[in-house]
């Protein structure tokens, strides 16, 4: 079992999502959720996506200690991403993709605001596990 983010004290509100072999993908619920959980919860090597330029959620797929996330559990965490955001009912959407450690809050920026170096763009239909 990876470790849980649910243990910590204080998490912020999110909607938690358990993927197919037990990869958990977390997505914040407001700006300020976002923030505490892009800045403060998720871990340097835990994968971080948001949908390009529109309102969204953060979301975070936690890693594994040594074991890479399958592609297909990226593209899923992307499609959550998108799923929580103002592209819901597009039809493909692009999702920027980077690691944790790629993303900071730029000083003196609103709750939700970050910026991000070393993206990737994945695109995908929004959509949430069943």
């Amino acid at each position: 079992m990876a470790w849980e983010p649910s243990e910590m004290r204080n998490p912020p509100a999110v909607w938690a999502y358990r993927l197919e072999d037990d990869w958990l993908v977390w997505a914040g619920r407001t700006a300020r959720d976002n923030d505490r959980l892009s800045l403060r919860v998720a871990r340097n090597d835990d994968w971080w996506f948001h949908v390009r330029g529109m309102p969204g959620s953060h979301v975070v797929l936690f890693v594994r200690e040594g074991i890479e996330p399958p592609k297909a559990r990226v593209q899923e965490a992307a499609a959550i991403a998108a799923y929580h955001s103002k592209q819901r009912g597009g039809g493909t959407v692009a999702v920027t993709a980077t690691r944790a450690r790629h993303v900071s809050k730029p000083r003196g920026a609103k709750d939700g605001t970050v910026s991000i170096r070393k993206e990737r763009v994945i695109k995908v239909r929004p959509g949430i596990p069943r």
